[in-house]
């Protein structure tokens, strides 16, 4: 039935004294506040180069396989963005080699004997001599070919970056497509690349006049490796061409497939052209593809495999698959938007958030963990860090995107066969993490095998990744790893009778790498991670239905506290000079991550507030500190209440290692152009700031300052332990 307006009137009427009965002076419900605009947020810091900045490489991956171009959208000019900035190389996580070992040397060739609790133990702590040499070398990490453009002109000599002009390239990081516009020999060039999301292949597709004619080609060169002469940042080995092996397997008008043998190692390249094209020999290990007839359109799809050639998908479906995945990347896990700060400093970190998930994400989700330098550059000869995967890593699980975190754990898992017998070998019941390794899990020499702060991490991590899936069947995947690296850590305490106490170490290396390894005993920050792993460990006993073990909670009741001097705490209680000794201020201050990355077992706040203030007046910030430091003292001051101080230090721009290159990168001084653990760092301080951490103030932000200058929207974040 219709009511007709007179109706309408009278029922409001009668009805009215119901309405003020039912909501007596209730204000209306405030509006849900709008969810955080992810394309925007993420397109505003598009890279965006318009000159030849070596500092301003852009790469495209998928987590395995990453590849890094310069202005021209190839790898065009690598010698000067090596020496000048950030070089251009592709890197697989797969991809090993390791030099023939007649002499046969082994781990117990680089052995030190340290004497401590009545034992004499090997480590392998030498890091000079054939052996050791070796031993640090091997297995390391070779490089993938390179893709230049080629010009050709009489004399043949190549390009330089003089030589472009009009420059205007992009990396849109919601497609992950990198497009790079210039002039060059007075025409238009557009090169467009991108990263196939789930096999380790990328698409290129290359207009200009000068490909009709017949002068612009690409050039894919095949590198011996590395110079390991040079440890880190080294340039591609073109030496001894005879020392390798590229044989071509097929060859067609529009297919080129390659094997390349060095010693025992062998891959495979795939290349598919989208049109008749030429695939002509340009030296021992190089090959020129150009387009035929008057195509002014060179597109084609490369891949690369530890196996048979890849079958590769047409570049469009490259392209396609790209503009999928990445929106989908973005729409998940956390955000943190500025927008409506006034603090001058918002969009800059705002800048490094956005393009710190990208870098991560391309370089940190391969079969084995990363090196400190992702797959951009090669550092220590490619090997994985241990002490750094809490860095790497922990942020996946703060920002909400496990699977990332999950891969790297993983490994873990399949390598607790390995860490069984490092601890067997060394005394000690469970698993022992080695410190500096390739993807056999084998130890580095050098003060390596004697850190100790990796070892905890498993524990943590996994601690994280039960936080966001509280379910049987993920205490069931890290049971092993959980419960063998606590058992590792609990034997390696030692009782003291006088003191009634367990002590760590010695020997040991702790975080703070200055300090003598053969007499180091019971370090601030270790001690307070031993207690929190214990701990930790203990409840998944219980919630696995274990009892708890007595023994753990013996030592975690009894051991030996942090120690401190003149109302402050410092590095290590063997050595108690921090605040005495200006040469013991350097190096990262890693006392302050007991109250910070952790949450304070063991830990007195005022006194850790004095300690906090002594680092940030008194600290050597030019010798020797490092990018993951600068977030890590801000997780300390925001634990303490002091977000003013958070903000500061993670933004420190008086300092030589908390820089940001344009394309994101945290850059070191000396030869660490790229430092991804400082990007990890900063996306995991910032989301503690943001979303906070058990027992935090209850307002929201708690890490930012609350003076009107920031405003903070945040979505999707975990809060920290």
């Amino acid at each position: 039935m219709r009511l007709v307006p007179s109706c309408v009137a009278v029922l409001a009427i009668l009805l009215a004294p119901l309405a003020l009965i039912a909501a007596p002076d209730t204000p209306p419900a405030a509006p849900a506040p709008a969810r955080i605009d992810r394309q925007a947020l993420v397109t505003r810091h598009n890279p965006h180069v318009t000159t030849v900045d070596p500092w301003a490489s852009l790469s495209v991956g998928n987590g395995q396989f990453a590849f890094t171009a310069d202005v021209t959208g190839l790898q065009t000019f690598t010698a000067y963005y090596l020496e000048h900035g950030i070089t251009t190389e592709s890197e697989a996580r797969w991809l090993w080699h390791e030099n023939p070992n007649p002499q046969g040397y082994k781990l117990s060739d680089a052995n030190r004997l340290f004497t401590a609790y009545g034992r004499t133990l090997g480590y392998p702590t030498k890091s000079s001599g054939p052996a050791s040499e070796w031993l640090r070398q091997n297995p390391h990490i070779l490089p993938l070919p390179q893709l230049a453009l080629d010009l050709a002109r009489e004399g043949g000599a190549p390009l330089a970056p003089t030589e472009l002009s009009n420059i205007d390239q992009t990396l849109d990081l919601w497609t992950g497509t990198v497009t790079s516009r210039y002039t060059l020999a007075g025409a238009p060039v557009v090169v467009k690349v991108a990263c196939d999301p789930q096999r380790d292949a990328l698409a290129v597709c290359i207009e200009s006049p000068l490909v009709a004619s017949g002068r612009l080609g690409v050039k894919l060169a095949i590198p011996r490796g590395y110079d390991l002469r040079t440890k880190n940042n080294p340039p591609l080995d073109w030496s001894a061409p005879e020392s390798h092996v590229t044989r071509v397997l097929v060859h067609t008008s529009r297919r080129l497939a390659l094997e390349h043998v060095r010693d025992t190692t062998r891959y495979t390249i795939a290349l598919a052209t989208t049109a008749d094209a030429t695939f002509e020999p340009a030296g021992a290990h190089s090959f020129r593809i150009g387009a035929t007839g008057a195509e002014t359109r060179l597109e084609f799809t490369i891949g690369y495999a530890p196996g048979e050639p890849l079958a590769l998908p047409a570049p469009a479906e490259v392209f396609t698959a790209s503009a999928a995945h990445w929106p989908s990347f973005w729409r998940s896990g956390g955000a943190i938007d500025f927008t409506g700060s006034t603090d001058p400093r918002a969009a800059e970190l705002e800048r490094r958030l956005v393009l710190s998930q990208y870098l991560t994400a391309i370089q940190f989700a391969g079969d084995f963990p990363p090196q400190e330098t992702g797959l951009t550059i090669n550092t220590w000869y490619g090997k994985h860090h241990t002490e750094m995967i809490w860095w790497h890593a922990a942020h996946f699980a703060l920002w909400g995107r496990d699977s990332f975190l999950v891969r790297n754990l993983d490994w873990y898992v399949r390598s607790l066969p390995v860490a069984r017998a490092v601890a067997k070998e060394r005394g000690l019941r469970g698993a022992r993490w080695p410190k500096m390794i390739g993807p056999d899990g084998r130890e580095s020499p050098g003060g390596n095998p004697l850190i100790v702060w990796n070892q905890p991490h498993p524990i943590h991590l996994a601690e994280l990744l039960y936080r966001n899936n509280p379910s049987p069947a993920l205490l069931a995947r890290y049971r092993e790893l959980v419960q063998e690296s606590a058992d590792a850590m609990a034997s390696m305490l030692h009782w003291d009778a006088s003191r009634r106490c367990y002590q760590l170490g010695p020997p040991l290396w702790i975080a703070q790498e200055i300090y003598d390894q053969a007499t180091s005993m019971n370090p601030t920050y270790e001690l307070s991670y031993w207690s929190w792993g214990l701990q930790t460990a203990q409840k998944w006993r219980e919630r696995l239905g274990q009892p708890r073990n007595a023994e753990w909670d013996r030592m975690i009741k009894h051991l030996a506290p942090l120690p401190q001097k003149d109302g402050k705490y410092v590095a290590i209680e063997s050595t108690p000079d921090t605040w005495d000794n200006k040469d013991s201020r350097h190096d990262h201050p890693s006392f302050l991550m007991a109250l910070g990355q952790l949450p304070g077992d063991g830990v007195d706040r005022a006194t850790m507030a004095r300690t906090l203030d002594a680092v940030l007046a008194h600290w050597d910030w030019e010798t020797k500190i490092w990018g993951w430091d600068y977030p890590m003292i801000a997780m300390t001051a925001a634990r303490l209440g002091e977000p003013q101080k958070a903000v500061d230090v993670l933004l420190k721009s008086d300092s030589p290692n908390n820089l940001y290159t344009p394309n994101g990168h945290c850059r070191q001084r000396g030869d660490l152009p790229v430092y991804l653990p400082g990007n990890g760092a900063l996306l995991a301080a910032a989301a503690m700031m943001a979303a906070g951490w058990d027992g935090a103030p209850t307002q929201d932000a708690p890490g930012f300052p609350r003076d009107g200058t920031w405003v903070v929207r945040h979505e999707g974040l975990r809060p920290l332990p």
